[in-house]
This record gives structure tokens, C-alpha cells and sequence, in this order.
């Protein structure tokens, strides 16, 4: 079942100042990661992010499945002019509501399990405004299907997320505006980035009291 197309002249953002919704994913995730790869234009893969591509082989080619009452369109373009995003769903469901209607659901799929944070969320939760505003119709759901368990996490898209979302977007134009890429910051997070030998936040979070020779020494070891 084909997504209708956006109206031709739609209120809002022209096509120069969309958004991709794959940076909102970047920016929740990691404001400086954000910053590298869509102000900087820089990117390195590792074993996580091939996995990833693996995961994505089969949804990135465009298609339709139907079964039963339910059909499966993959690779589907997104536009929400009114939030300026722009970008593809990995699949959309549409799930049978009656004898002409249709729901629509994103099924995004994601290397990994679920995570702590909202990265994943909000990105789902963006793809669902895109399906709203080019559908004029709800979309009150979705799902984030996570490699390792292959299984799905239901998302619900309440008042909550969708404020969420709204603001991440303000946040990712106003750091696309500025032009600046934030500061590094070592935590958790960095060690599955496969920017990390680009990013080098060990070097960037040393402790005050280190003396020149010891930090010199550390970036010694990091080269």
C-alpha cells in the first residue's frame, strides 16, 4: 500500500531547510556526534555500524508485502513540512481497520537491544508526525524491532513523547544554525561510537590537575 504523496505546495519549511530525522536519532544520542557527522561531514564505521547495515539490507530496498489484513511497505519517504524533516521509515504497517480502512504503524529496526535513553523513540516518534501530516490521519503507535532478542519494543506516541520530539528538533536546528560542534565529553557512551577515533574525548575530559607532561604523554598513547 503506497504512502499518498505530500500536497505539492505545503505550509511550512521549504525543501532547503528540511531536517534529515536520522540527525534527531545522532543528536539525543550525542550532541558532538550530531555535530561530526552533519556540520563536520565526518563518519567511520565499525563493527556495530556494519552490523547495523546488515539489519537494514533487506528494508532499505523499496517493496510491499501483503498478509491477511495486513500489508508492509518498506523504504518509505517521509516529509513533515510543518516540523521541516525529511527522511525514509524503514517499514510501514498499515493494519486493517475496517472494510476500506487502513492504520498506519513505522516499524523501525535497530542493531543491539533496546537502550536507556530516547534516541530510538524520538526518531520513531518523528517518522509518526511525517505519516501524519502526509496521511491527515493519527498515528497513535509504532515499534522499534531490536536485533539481538529479534524482538519488538511497542512504542506509543503520547503528549509526552511528541512535546519531546518537537523540542529535539528546535535543539538539532539551532545546533545545524550555529555551526559549532559541542565539546567532547568521555562517558559510557563512547565506547560503541564508531567515531571515537575521530571525536578522541579521552583527550578532550582530562582532569584539571594533570600536568602538561601527563597529557601530553596520554596523547602520545592515544596517537
Amino acid at each position: 500500500m503506497a504512502v499518498p504523496a505530500a500536497p505539492t505546495e505545503p505550509e511550512g519549511f521549504a525543501d532547503d531547510d528540511l531536517l534529515p530525522i536520522s540527525a534527531l536519532q545522532h543528536l539525543v544520542f550525542c550532541a558532538r556526534q550530531c555535530a561530526l557527522i552533519h556540520i563536520e561531514q565526518v563518519w567511520a564505521d565499525n563493527t556495530l555500524t556494519a552490523e547495523g547495515q546488515v539489519l537494514h539490507a533487506r528494508t532499505d530496498e523499496p517493496g510491499e508485502e501483503k498478509r491477511g489484513d495486513r500489508r508492509t511497505s518498506r523504504a518509505v519517504p517521509l516529509v513533515c513540512r510543518r516540523l521541516g524533516l525529511v527522511g525514509q521509515a524503514d517499514t510501514v504497517e498499515w493494519h486493517r481497520t475496517g472494510r476500506s480502512g487502513w492504520r498506519a504503524v513505522p516499524v523501525e529496526y535497530k542493531r543491539g537491544r533496546s537502550k536507556p535513553h530516547d534516541a530510538d523513540r524520538i526518531q520513531l516518534c518523528a517518522q509518526a508526525l511525517c505519516l501524519e501530516e502526509m496521511l491527515d490521519a493519527t498515528v497513535p503507535d509504532g515499534a522499534l524491532f531490536y536485533g539481538t532478542p529479534r524482538r519488538r519494543e511497542a512504542v506509543t506516541f503520547d503528549a509526552d513523547l511528541r512535546r519531546r520530539t518537537a523540542a529535539a528538533v528546535d535543539q538539532l536546528r539551532a545546533l545545524l544554525a550555529a555551526g559549532a560542534t559541542p565539546p567532547a565529553r568521555y562517558d559510557a557512551r563512547c565506547r560503541q561510537c564508531s567515531l571515537i577515533e575521530l571525536c578522541r574525548p579521552k583527550l578532550a575530559t582530562r582532569p584539571k590537575h594533570r600536568s602538561v607532561a601527563a597529557w601530553l604523554a596520554a596523547a602520545m598513547d592515544e596517537t
